[in-house]
């Protein structure tokens, strides 16, 4: 299938589910699900994503990763739209002050805890291909009382902010969506600040599952075929640019498949370009780059 036709399955799928949320509060999470299920030759395997009951929720995913706390703290709707893999309040620690960005911000609510979390003085932005989430995610805001909050339509690469407009981004199971990752990554750099930080749940193989594995396992729209290794996370984040760059698996979501917490920082101010940075090639060479005494060796990335 070629790109711009999973980009479009997967962007109307998502818009039947903002939609079914908004007329009947119906789980989001159950219409992804509904018709995604494995072939009937593997549905019998144990795949938590997109055969757990044909269409019913299940617990590696959706709102069952957030605390009552948090799923109280927010309209119902919003509660109901949550179609991740993870809790990007436990991943990011979001401070005050802070500016937040959420790839792939559905019905808001990792938008809407984050505002909450860096307070007046911080501002959380969404960002979605799906115009009927992102009517949604704008009601869910309104009813929220949410002031520090903006969603924008935008895809996550190529995404329509600034270069260095926020200190955090964070992105709950829709990295694996998209069809062109390493622009994803880079747009992530891109937009953050030196010395901001990325912290994403997403769904994870195993590194010896090959592509046609993935794809035994699950769907596209269901977030299995196209979830990336971890091996090419912790390739494709440095080649990005990033550093400290983690992958910690938290749960089984399909065999071979994990839910799966990611971290990387951007490097602070005054660190090399990646471009530059790359053609350091040892150590020596990174005073050429960086500059003498700015950097001890084995920051920066240096290659």
């Amino acid at each position: 299938m070629a790109d711009a036709d999973v980009q479009e399955q997967v962007r109307a799928r998502y818009a039947a589910a903002a939609a079914a949320v908004s007329a009947t509060e119906r789980d989001a999470l159950a219409v992804v699900d509904a018709d995604q299920c494995c072939t009937p030759s593997t549905a019998a395997e144990a795949n938590a994503s997109c055969c757990g009951g044909g269409g019913a929720v299940d617990a590696a995913f959706g709102s069952a990763l957030y605390s009552a706390g948090e799923r109280g703290e927010l309209p119902v709707e919003a509660v109901a739209a949550s179609l991740g893999c993870g809790n990007p309040m436990a991943v990011a620690e979001l401070r005050a002050g802070e500016r937040v960005l959420d790839l792939g911000s559905g019905g808001g609510i990792d938008v809407l805890l984050s505002a909450r979390r860096v307070g007046d003085t911080g501002f959380a932005y969404g960002v979605d291909m799906t115009e009927e989430m992102l009517a949604l995610a704008r009601t869910n805001a309104a009813e929220a009382g949410a002031r520090n909050v903006e969603f924008r339509a935008g895809t996550i690469e190529n995404i329509p902010l600034p270069d260095a407009a926020v200190d955090v981004v964070i992105c709950n199971c829709v990295i694996n969506l998209s069809t062109d990752k390493p622009a994803v990554l880079a747009e992530m750099f891109r937009v953050l600040t030196p010395g901001g930080r990325v912290g994403v749940s997403d769904v994870v193989a195993a590194d010896h599952l090959t592509v046609a594995d993935r794809a035994e396992r699950g769907s596209y729209v269901g977030c299995i075929a196209g979830a990336l290794t971890r091996a090419e996370y912790l390739d494709g984040l440095p080649g990005a640019g990033f550093v400290d760059a983690e992958v910690v698996f938290t749960h089984e979501a399909a065999p071979g498949m994990h839910g799966a917490i990611v971290r990387a920082t951007k490097p602070a101010a005054g660190c090399c370009p990646p471009a530059e940075e790359q053609a350091c090639c040892q150590p020596e060479g990174k005073a050429a780059c960086c500059g003498t005494g700015q950097h001890p060796v084995g920051e920066c990335g240096c290659r």
